[in-house]
């Protein structure tokens, strides 16, 4: 069985030195609430104790508690042969990355490109780059290899449905190339809870019934609307990136109505997707996690790996 991963993090030293780059003129305090949520798995991986983790905290701001991991997670980041070995493990055929934790377009772009049978480039274009950011777009995607485009509304404090996106949304449509699209709830506390809403993915389906959209993150707490949305426009496919599989399937976890879907109805448009780093696991783990949800054994192999060889038109 193939398996395709369409949000997979990139471990190595750069995204780390990135990471830090950004802590020291961000401006987005919401985002520390990441590391109440995360932040023990973060600091393990970089090799701190727990009592280490909770010292640092006790004494410093936040911020200042990401730098010190982000540190630390660059002295210790896997290397780029180390990073493919992983995938290995995992049973990995190919990763989209860009997707999730990345250092810059420019850096994706290279990886993928020392790396092209196993590493797909995605990237991140910004609404606010205007039409800047639009002939940006097809540049990377003709003369560079860009597969795709990721849209962070959350990061953006915007919604999907802003007009603002539009230009990029029907530039991608020229280009052929699908649009992965933020749709969850966010833990960043200082801007809205909804930005990833599914229900405002709604009038961009409407707005451009051609463009190929991913539903980044399965659209959780609003399951039942994005099943809703998908099951309204037939170029919808929804991910489950960021959500630990071992705990989807326990009751009352609100993931009740996207697994009957998935098994059924949306089953040729469910994708897999790791965005391991943030998890604090490793491939193989999630992979792993994954063997034990509850999918019918015809649609497995469409989950992992199937539809996304067909959306992204791969052998």
């Amino acid at each position: 069985m193939r398996i395709i991963d369409i949000e997979c993090d990139i471990p190595t030293r750069e995204v780390h030195e990135a990471d830090l780059a950004s802590y020291e003129t961000a401006n987005d305090e919401g985002m520390h609430n990441y590391l109440n949520i995360f932040g023990p798995r973060w600091a393990a991986d970089a090799g701190m104790t727990t009592d280490e983790f909770e010292d640092l905290r006790a004494r410093l701001e936040p911020i200042e508690v990401r730098k010190v991991i982000a540190r630390r997670a660059a002295d210790s980041a896997p290397s780029e042969s180390e990073f493919i070995a992983m995938l290995d493990e995992a049973g990995i055929e190919k990763a989209c990355i860009g997707t999730g934790r990345h250092a810059s377009v420019e850096h994706t772009l290279e990886l993928a490109g020392r790396y092209p049978d196993r590493l797909i480039p995605w990237g991140r274009i910004l609404a606010s780059e205007g039409m800047g950011g639009v002939r940006r777009l097809e540049y990377l995607v003709k003369e560079r290899g860009l597969k795709g485009l990721e849209i962070s509304c959350f990061r953006e404090r915007r919604y999907s449905n802003d007009k603002k996106y539009y230009p990029l949304y029907a530039k991608a449509i020229e280009l052929g190339i699908p649009t992965r699209v933020y749709s969850t709830m966010s833990y960043a506390a200082d801007r809205p809870m909804d930005l990833g809403r599914p229900l405002y993915l709604d009038e961009v389906c409407r707005d451009f019934p051609e463009l190929e959209v991913i539903a980044a993150l399965g659209g959780w707490p609003w399951v039942p609307e994005m099943v809703g949305v998908a099951r309204r426009h037939p170029n919808v496919y929804v991910d489950l990136a960021a959500h630990r599989p071992a705990h989807i399937p326990k009751p009352g976890s609100g993931w009740e109505m996207m697994l009957q879907f998935a098994n059924t109805l949306l089953q040729d448009r469910m994708l897999f997707a790791t965005s391991w780093v943030t998890l604090g696991l490793t491939p193989k783990q999630v992979v792993d996690e994954f063997a034990d949800l509850p999918i019918r054994d015809g649609v497995r192999h469409k989950w992992m790996g199937g539809n996304a060889a067909k959306l992204l038109a791969i052998d």
